[in-house]
């Protein structure tokens, strides 16, 4: 099977997770010229214009490749499906919904569809409908999660498929990339580790906080409406919690997040904001380039690897 770099034409088996008003043109452009493929984030966008302006800039920024992340979810899916094709983005990745009714048009522009499945069920869907990979991402990452740990996940997926499968979730070091490497995986996507990034839009208060974070300081919120979100723990989180522990209403809790992930990102509310984040956050100790983040990870990962050919087998 190829390594995800080959399918890409990027340097590195990466792939920038498309995070929601975070993943700009101007990022996911940073982290294409840094060897990863870079992804525009579509999720927090309210129309075509917007997403047609992050391409553009995107593109002029890098001659690299780069993709799109379209959250299905979004009012604005349909238009933003139209517009990749028409900006002839390379790869689309998808997540929170169905993405098969776009398919035969992106398929018939050359774009690679790579969406993102937390269930075995939804990879062998949407691998009838014709992707070229699915990623394969576990409860451990940050924003909208499953259930399902990465580990359990991914050779679960690979054992069910027949295309290329890329693991996400609780990856920020060589160790992890290796570890998803032995389990099949032909690459992986990464989010939470490229929040510390030099290049990475958010408020400092974002980066300081996730800086700051320990192993167990992120929390899952929204089980209990089904819609659970993997965020660090704050004030709104606690009382997000609190509420639901309560029985509140979908409609009281969605009050609670309204607006949250943009006023953490972009005006550096880490209290009653929703700090997006992964379980790797207790792993981030400074901010680095994403060059520097992304080489790192991949040298890891060989030295990881070179250890278990030169003696690591003798232990079984």
């Amino acid at each position: 099977m190829k390594k995800l770099n080959e399918i890409l034409g990027t340097k590195y088996p990466i792939i920038q997770g498309g995070m929601a008003n975070i993943a700009t043109g101007e990022f996911a452009a940073a982290c294409s010229n840094a060897g990863a493929l870079g992804v525009i984030g579509a999720g927090g966008m309210r129309t075509a214009d917007e997403l047609r302006g992050h391409i553009r800039r995107c593109r002029a920024l890098t001659d690299k490749p780069f993709g799109v992340n379209i959250m299905l979810m979004n009012p604005s899916a349909d238009e933003f499906a139209r517009v990749v094709v028409e900006e002839r983005v390379p790869v689309v990745t998808t997540g929170a919904g169905n993405p098969g009714k776009y398919i035969p048009a992106w398929n018939e522009a050359g774009i690679k569809v790579i969406p993102v499945v937390a269930a075995v069920a939804f990879a062998q869907r949407f691998c009838r409908r014709g992707v070229t990979a699915v990623i394969a991402e576990g409860t451990e990452s940050g924003g909208h999660v499953g259930e399902m740990t990465t580990m359990a996940l991914v050779p679960q997926v690979m054992d069910s498929v027949d295309v290329p499968v890329i693991a996400a979730g609780g990856i920020a070091d060589g160790r992890q990339l290796a570890a998803a490497l032995a389990l099949g995986a032909c690459g992986v996507q990464v989010g939470t580790c490229l929040l510390t990034s030099a290049e990475c839009p958010i408020h400092d208060n974002y980066k300081q906080a996730l800086l700051k974070a320990r192993d167990s300081d992120t929390l899952v919120t929204g089980r209990s409406v089904g819609g659970p979100v993997r965020v660090l723990r704050n004030k709104m989180a606690r009382e997000y919690i609190r509420q639901e522990q309560q029985g509140a209403t979908l409609e009281t809790l969605e009050k609670l997040t309204l607006g949250g992930l943009r006023r953490a990102v972009l005006e550096g509310d880490v209290e009653t904001g929703s700090v997006m984040c992964g379980q790797v956050a207790g792993m981030l100790r400074e901010v680095k380039p994403v060059a520097q983040i992304l080489a790192e990870m991949v040298e890891g990962a060989r030295c990881v690897m070179q250890e278990t050919n030169g003696g690591w087998l003798n232990a079984l």
